[in-house]
């Protein structure tokens, strides 16, 4: 737990570090972790990043996401996260974007997949100190599921390659000058799936560019391969560095 603490706190500084170097990106590092012991011995790490830079019109934002966790030796948890995303402002509240994301998890319904695709954002209010943005648009979803566990008598894992369509809902609040609120909502419809995840949180200034952080997250899908659970919850507590 220790070392995996350790780190994950050095990558998260040091690219954060590498990050502020270039003027012009914004946006934060993330370190969350618990443990716990007695009737159960449980362990769980987090790691976070995400950043984005504004130039003239354009908006590129970059997101990184790992989860990993043991429950009595036993590893329960492995999962990471890469987004991209590109914004082309229209007027004051409407852009178009494209953005991709990628996501491979050791222990959920589906064990790797990928979307790509585009649309339209409308800045529905505009920020301070309450922002929410709204997109929508097409893409193309693929996901593949996990390979059966023996001596379970199963296919293969299964590959689901399609067209989809997105839509996301990204609200912040700063409550004061301390402390601050989020509520992000995405869903991803295809036919033969429906992906929806949502994570409220809230963020408390500690000191300098250090804050505290709790947050709960929601991911749910509509049609599983069988044994395998719709939703997963994650709840998150730990610091968030602000890059400037």
């Amino acid at each position: 737990m220790k070392r995996v603490l350790l780190i994950s706190a050095a990558i998260m500084m040091t690219s954060g570090a590498a990050i502020a170097q270039d003027d012009g990106w914004t946006g934060e590092a993330s370190l969350t972790g618990s443990k716990t012991t007695g009737n159960t011995d449980t362990t769980d790490v987090g790691l976070g990043l995400k950043v984005q830079k504004e130039a003239g019109d354009w908006r590129h934002k970059f997101k990184a996401l790992a989860d990993y966790g043991k429950n009595d030796g036993v590893k329960n948890k492995q999962r990471f996260a890469l987004g991209y995303q590109i914004d082309r402002d229209i007027n004051e509240r409407t852009y178009v974007y494209g953005n991709a994301d990628y996501f491979n998890d050791d222990f959920g319904a589906f064990k790797e997949g990928y979307f790509v695709g585009g649309g339209l954002g409308y800045k529905m209010i505009l920020p301070d100190p309450i922002s929410w943005n709204l997109e929508a648009g097409p893409g193309y979803r693929s996901q593949k599921t996990q390979d059966p566990v023996p001596p379970a008598i199963a296919p293969l894992s299964v590959s689901e390659s399609e067209l989809a369509v997105r839509g996301f809902s990204d609200f912040d609040w700063a409550l004061n000058d301390n402390v601050s609120f989020f509520n992000d909502t995405e869903i991803i419809h295809s036919s033969s799936d429906t992906y929806i995840w949502n994570e409220t949180g809230i963020t408390a200034q500690l000191m300098g560019n250090l804050a505290a952080r709790a947050s709960f997250r929601v991911d749910t899908h509509s049609d599983v391969p069988m044994g395998t659970k719709k939703t997963d919850t994650i709840t998150r507590f730990g610091v968030v560095y602000t890059i400037k």
